[in-house]
């Protein structure tokens, strides 16, 4: 369906990188918030809820409701609570387009209920895709909902295939920056502190996926995601590192032909598409000058000394549920580590262990099966990292 006015968004992770982002580009468009949700930061939520004015705000963790309940009790804001409350946030009846930009796991069920409740779905939560595609993707089809990709990569590939049949595709190219280690070897990984790891040479994000871009982890997810996103097998995905992150993401055609989508690195651009989609209109961010890059490199991911990437894809490669294990077990050693209580490189040993001693051999599975191997697979962490 085609807007030509305002549209009522909710957006879930209003106060993360995404979540922020996609106010700025709101507001530029003149559409109306209907919904915030957000999981901590209940100043910025409070600020965001006044600025906005939307019907609803649900405030993730349940221990932050009394706190928000108080700082808008001069508004006629209804406020809800957990992930319950993002479920109910994303069904409203009135909602256009629903945005889930929240990080991990936590935003399955709420991805799974705006789907049900036929509402279009702009999608930067690539862990619930990941952990459970098969389940999204066939409720997407049985609403007849659209999924519409935020993540830079995935827009590219999405827009690259404007136009064009996917049966006219015959392979994609993934590109990453490489993160703020490309280039690095395995013993240099060793000595990697968390302030290293949270310096991305290009992009501004959150932790979790800061982090995730230093290790690969974030392009091994992603690799999943444009799977189930473009009905793609593994061996029709290359990962390619472009360190300068021009180069969004490509598609190769049957006939030779590759189409690229290239920007600076500002994610409004993507967020705007996914907002006013099929339509374009004007933003005000940078645009890009090839000139001043003067030069475009391009290069092989390293999957001996990155092995998140490598684990991800011998994932996806067995089926069934061992998505769901990786990225459960990769976002349990990135929370640990970001406590400091495990090293760098134990993210990588972590995920493959995971991979190789968790059994999952289903095909089919329910949204309880996702959520029961996602609470194993975190406990097995624990246990591997912790135990003395």
């Amino acid at each position: 369906m085609e807007f030509e006015g305002s549209k009522k968004i909710t957006l879930l992770g209003s106060t993360g990188s995404i979540g922020t982002q996609t106010l700025e580009c709101c507001s530029h468009l003149g559409y109306k918030i209907n919904a915030l949700a957000a999981n901590r930061s209940v100043a910025l939520l409070e600020k965001q809820a006044r600025e906005f004015s939307p019907r609803y705000v649900v405030v993730s963790e349940k221990e932050s409701y009394s706190q928000l309940k108080l700082a808008l009790h001069d508004t006629d804001i209804k406020l809800l609570a957990g992930v319950e409350g993002m479920c109910e946030a994303a069904a409203l009846p009135e909602n256009d387009l629903v945005v889930n930009s929240v990080v991990g796991m936590v935003g399955l069920r709420p991805t799974l209920a705006a789907l049900q409740a036929k509402k279009t779905l702009a999608l930067a939560n690539k862990e619930t895709l990941v952990a459970a595609g098969k389940l999204v993707m066939d409720t997407a089809r049985a609403n007849g909902v659209d999924i519409l990709p935020v993540d830079s990569e995935h827009s590219a590939i999405f827009q690259s295939m404007q136009g064009s049949s996917s049966k006219e595709v015959h392979s994609i190219i993934l590109t990453a920056s490489g993160g703020p280690f490309l280039g690095k070897t395995a013993a240099d990984l060793e000595k990697v502190t968390l302030q290293q790891a949270l310096k991305h040479p290009n992009w501004e994000m959150g932790a979790k996926i800061t982090i995730d871009s230093s290790t690969l982890m974030n392009k091994g997810l992603e690799f999943i995601e444009a799977m189930w996103l473009f009905h793609l097998r593994p061996d029709q995905i290359e990962v390619v590192v472009h360190p300068q992150s021009v180069v969004h993401s490509a598609v190769e055609y049957v006939d030779g032909s590759i189409i690229a989508q290239m920007g600076v690195p500002d994610m409004k651009i993507p967020i705007q598409y996914a907002l006013t989609y099929p339509r374009r209109k004007p933003t005000p961010v940078k645009r890009l000058s090839l000139t001043e890059y003067g030069n475009l490199t391009f290069l092989k991911p390293d999957l001996d000394t990155f092995v998140c990437l490598s684990s991800c894809i011998d994932a996806v490669i067995r089926g069934g549920l061992y998505p769901c294990v990786v990225n459960s077990a990769n976002e349990q050693a990135v929370a640990l580590f970001l406590q400091q209580k495990i090293s760098y490189t134990d993210i990588g040993k972590c995920v493959r262990y995971a991979l190789d001693h968790y059994s999952c051999s289903r095909d089919r599975y329910t949204l309880e099966d996702v959520l029961f191997t996602d609470q194993q697979v975190r406990e097995m962490i624990k246990e591997y990292c912790l135990t003395p």
